[in-house]
Formats: structure tokens, C-alpha cells, sequence
């Protein structure tokens, strides 16, 4: 039963044919709207001089990620929903999920170094400039597309040396690490191993490092004397706080779902709102509670 691949079947989040139509509007909508939003972001912050400072180059690079995020996934669900045809070639499952892990890995730490931003800016306001230089910003941007390409580079690599069974069914509208490892025949003890020690390593240290980067925030806002000095830093951040609790918040329910009920389609139905809703909703976060961000807009359309 060990043969060499040729391809992977996407069971997707169901395989009713009345509700195809409709899950192909309804993706094809949230994709348009992802990736219109965060190209206004982009745009803006380009076009708008006033936006020239770390924190919206970082949100720049968010959204150019966010795009590329929604990029790897739906347009080949819905090539797939199109033609009622579920397959996805081998070379075409690596390739995307290579592209799947970078960019998912280059949003965790792009969030990450945005944490430390806006540590930098509240904490240490009269040293802001110094420290956030353009040259430093943007060696911490190229840092994390180094990491992320090794990270993904890595999990490829090491899924190319496993060989597959005849049961190739794969319950997710695209192909994910986890889901193609359990189709494997060969031992993926080391794969797993590696995806463990990654996730601990390149995961818990980003995370720890916002939480710590938050817990100075609070302080320092605490020891402001005046309410609407409080009122002002606290709304620097909020937007930052909504797409990070948003981020981990639908991660962590993949996980969860994927824990409690494997090869489940709740499982998939997870991810959904981690790899689609989420990028889509960020632009409207970052637009909606930003003075600066509607004013470029209105600059842009003007």
C-alpha cells in the first residue's frame, strides 16, 4: 500500500451539492472583501505622509501578509467548489502548505514585534525615535521573514522524506500539517518531534514576549496622572490587543477543535475562522477605532 503520491483529496466543510453555490458566494465575498481592505490599508499608509512612523509600516506589512495568508487557501477552494473537483496534486499540497506556514508564522511574529513598538512607544516615548529607527525596523521585519521561511523551509523538507498510504482524504479545504501527517505510512515520530519543538520555541518565546511587553504597558499607563493621558495610550493599543486576542483567540480553537474531535469537519469549520475571517476582519479593526488611518482614507479617495 506505500506508493508514491500523485495527489490529496480535499473533502472541504461539506460535500452537499445544494450548498456548493453557496459556499462559493460566500468565500468568494470574504476573499474580495479581505483582500480589497487590506489593500486600502496598504494604499494609504503608502499615499499618506503622516503614516510614515514603525507602527504603520508594521501594519502595512500585516496587511501585505494577510492578503498572501488568504492567498494559499481560497482560490483553490474555490477553483475546487467551481469545477466540483477535489483534488489537490501532491506538488501543489507541498507548495501550499509551505506558503500556508509562512505567512502564518510571519503574522505571529510581525504581532510580536508590533508588541514591542508600542512597549517602546509608552514606555520609553523620549527614546522612541532612536530605538525605532527606519534601518532597525526594518532588519526586525527582515528577521521575521528569515525565521518564518526556516520555520516553513523546515516543516516541508522534513514532510517530502514521508511516504503515503492509499487513503489520501484530507478533512480541510486545504492542506494542512497536522491533517497530512496522519495520512502518512512511514513513521512521522522525528516530524512531529520537530513540529513540537518549533511550535515551543518560536511560539511560547513571542507570546511570553507580548505578554511581557503588555504587562510594562499597563504599568506605565497606570502612572499617568491625567485621565486623558490614559484614555490616549490605552487607545493605541486597543487595536493592536483586538487582532492579537483575535489571532491566538481562533488559533487556539483550531487546536482545541482539532483535539477534542480529530478528522472532524468542526475542525475545518475552525479554521475557517482563522485562515479567512480573521485577515478579513484586521483592516476594519485598524480602520474603524484609527483617527489616522480614516483621515489617510479620506486623503486616498479625495
Amino acid at each position: 500500500n506505500q506508493t508514491r503520491v500523485s495527489e490529496f483529496i480535499l473533502l472541504g466543510l461539506s460535500e452537499e451539492t445544494n450548498l456548493q453555490p453557496l459556499l462559493f458566494g460566500l468565500f468568494l465575498s470574504m476573499y474580495l472583501v479581505t483582500f480589497t481592505g487590506n489593500l486600502l490599508i496598504i494604499l494609504t499608509i503608502i499615499t499618506a505622509s503622516h503614516l510614515h512612523t514603525p507602527m504603520y509600516f508594521f501594519i502595512l506589512s500585516l496587511a501585505f501578509t494577510d492578503i498572501c495568508f488568504t492567498s494559499t487557501t481560497v482560490p483553490k477552494m474555490l477553483v475546487n467548489i467551481q469545477t466540483q473537483n477535489k483534488v489537490i496534486t501532491y506538488d501543489e499540497c507541498i507548495t501550499q502548505l509551505y506558503f500556508f506556514i509562512l505567512f502564518v508564522a510571519l503574522d505571529h511574529f510581525l504581532l510580536t514585534v508590533m508588541a514591542y513598538d508600542r512597549f517602546v512607544a509608552i514606555c520609553h516615548p523620549l527614546h522612541y525615535t532612536v530605538i525605532m529607527s527606519p534601518k532597525f525596523c526594518g532588519l526586525l521585519l527582515l528577521a521575521t521573514l528569515l525565521l518564518s521561511v526556516l520555520e516553513s523551509l523546515l516543516h516541508s523538507l522534513m514532510l517530502l522524506r514521508l511516504s503515503f498510504c492509499t487513503e489520501l482524504e484530507i478533512s480541510q479545504f486545504f492542506c494542512e500539517l497536522n491533517q497530512v501527517l496522519k495520512l502518512a505510512c512511514s513513521d512521522i515520530f522525528l516530524n512531529e518531534l520537530i513540529m513540537y519543538f518549533v511550535a515551543g520555541l518560536l511560539g511560547v518565546i513571542p507570546v511570553i514576549s507580548i505578554l511581557f511587553s503588555y504587562c510594562k504597558i499597563v504599568s506605565s499607563i497606570l502612572r499617568i496622572s491625567s485621565a486623558e493621558g490614559k484614555s490616549k495610550a490605552f487607545s493605541t493599543c486597543g487595536s493592536h490587543l483586538s487582532v492579537i486576542s483575535l489571532f491566538y483567540g481562533t488559533g487556539l480553537g483550531v487546536y482545541l477543535s482539532s483535539a477534542a474531535t480529530p478528522n472532524s469537519r468542526a475542525t475545518a469549520i475552525a479554521s475557517v475562522m482563522y485562515a479567512v475571517v480573521t485577515p478579513m476582519l484586521n483592516p476594519f479593526i485598524y480602520s474603524l477605532r484609527n483617527k489616522d488611518i480614516k483621515q489617510g482614507i479620506r486623503k486616498l479617495f479625495s
